[in-house]
């Protein structure tokens, strides 16, 4: 038996070593897989229902601005810029309440 037969234990250690790193590029990449695949289904089970009772919502326009309100609790919510731009229009009460907040 000659010696290039045998694999010497430097040539396991590389193989083990380039095996764990293919290993853990795997894991890493499973596991963004599932934390893509774990946000995509929240979104459809939570998408367009209200935060405080569950229920569905409805857009409505107010003031010109489309912003979501629920068909079961009422409660009003906005997107992103959505409070700023009804803000701009009115410039009432409601301008000056939420001015107490900024």
């Amino acid at each position: 038996m000659s010696e290039y037969e045998k694999p010497s234990k430097a040539e396991d250690e590389y193989f083990a070593r380039q095996e764990l790193e293919r290993r853990k590029k795997w894991a890493a990449e499973h596991t963004a897989e599932m934390a893509d695949h774990e946000k995509a289904q929240a979104k459809e089970l939570h998408w367009m229902k209200c935060p405080k009772c569950g229920m569905d919502l409805a857009t409505v326009d107010f003031h010109g601005v489309s912003i979501d309100r629920c068909t079961a609790c009422g409660g009003m919510y906005f997107e992103a810029g959505e409070l700023e731009e009804v803000l701009k229009r009115e410039h009432g009460f409601l301008h000056r309440a939420i001015s107490i907040f900024r």
